[in-house]
């Protein structure tokens, strides 16, 4: 009996790590609308984001706004779920010595992902919310220079 009794412990165990194994990732792949080209086109010029799908952890963007035949902004992001939680890290050369600036996951929906970094200089918070399919609206936002400040992007998706 103590041998069935055992037996039956341990499958369970297995059981139940490979169940947890297989949730792991299943944060990230709330966020599969996120992947593809998305634009937003002003007349100061056009923001790009452009999300792949690295593996089943981790999603990769370039980011970038041109202007005429400029670039005036360039960002790389990763998307990476390590454990329960969700990372985004943003990386701008010439700003934190190169290195990646991350924004831990703090709220999520369906259609909206919410990611903050309270220490970080400006922004502290970066908010995805999805409108339709081909839809989106980015927001970043904090405290610069001692006031409230927000800026929004709509997006559409063009892959």
């Amino acid at each position: 009996m103590f041998q069935k009794t055992t037996f039956i412990l341990l499958l369970l165990a297995i059981v139940s790590c490979k169940n947890s194994e297989a949730n792991e990732k299943d944060k990230i792949k709330k966020t599969d609308w996120l992947l593809g080209k998305w634009e937003n086109k002003v007349d100061e010029g056009s923001l790009s984001e452009n999300w792949k799908r690295l593996n089943d952890s981790t999603f990769q963007a370039e980011s970038f706004f041109i202007k005429d035949k400029d670039t005036l902004h360039f960002e790389s992001i990763t998307l990476q779920q390590k454990g329960e939680e969700l990372f985004y890290n943003a990386t701008v050369k010439g700003q934190n010595s190169d290195k990646p600036v991350p924004f831990k996951m703090t709220s999520e929906t369906e259609k909206k992902l919410v990611f903050e970094n309270p220490k970080h200089d400006y922004p502290q918070k970066i908010t995805y919310t999805l409108i339709t399919k081909d839809s989106l609206i980015a927001e970043i936002s904090g405290i610069q220079l001692g006031k409230p400040s927000s800026e929004k992007y709509g997006m559409k998706k063009l892959e």
